[in-house]
């Protein structure tokens, strides 16, 4: 048996993405893993709390909460990868250590700047977004980099060949386009 995952990338209005982009030119500045297709249990490393940047480190995110309900105009660009069953039950083995522990863990700002320069920068309790996702991909035995964790950034994930591209847009606007191609689907089927 087959399982799909998600990976979510975004660009917010926040400061700290603009920042991002406006340095790497390129179209998405932050990036999380969803075990769902509607995005309904997706996590990530980031702010935790609405306005301060600095408090950050392993949060569940929300698409119409949080950074993302404040900012209407985020955009995103999902992915899908098909892994296998003992890969499922690894990732969600590994993500649930995140969560037990989330206390622990922060953001990992010399890590980001380590990964500008390409210097990778690891620690047990500190991740940045990508660097997150790449990890926990890796130790669940799921392999589509090349590189260390540690120097993952969005845009390796966005060139990445084993993921395929189900959605582009306003992240806003997501589950709309999903019913309508549900709908879409449903009467395909009928005829």
């Amino acid at each position: 048996m087959r399982y799909n995952i998600f990976i979510v990338l975004t660009q917010t209005k926040t400061y700290p993405a603009r920042v991002i982009r406006l340095y790497t030119n390129e179209p998405y500045a932050h990036a999380s893993i969803a075990f769902d297709e509607n995005l309904d249990e997706m996590y990530s490393f980031a702010r935790r709390g609405m306005y301060n940047p600095f408090n950050a480190g392993f949060i569940r995110e929300y698409i119409d909460k949080g950074v993302f309900g404040r900012f209407n105009s985020t955009t995103c660009c999902i992915y899908r990868l098909n892994i296998s069953k003992d890969q499922y039950i690894r990732l969600r083995k590994e993500i649930d250590i995140f969560k037990e522990n989330k206390k622990e863990y922060s953001y990992n700002y010399l890590g980001l700047l380590g990964a500008a320069f390409n210097i990778p920068i690891c620690s047990k309790h500190r991740y940045f977004c990508s660097q997150f996702v790449a990890y926990v991909l890796e130790k669940s035995g799921i392999h589509i980099f090349d590189k260390s964790y540690a120097l993952i950034k969005p845009r390796d994930i966005r060139i990445n060949p084993y993921l395929e591209k189900i959605y582009q847009g306003r992240l806003s606007d997501y589950r709309i386009f999903k019913k309508k191609n549900l709908i879409a689907l449903e009467g395909e089927a009928i005829l």
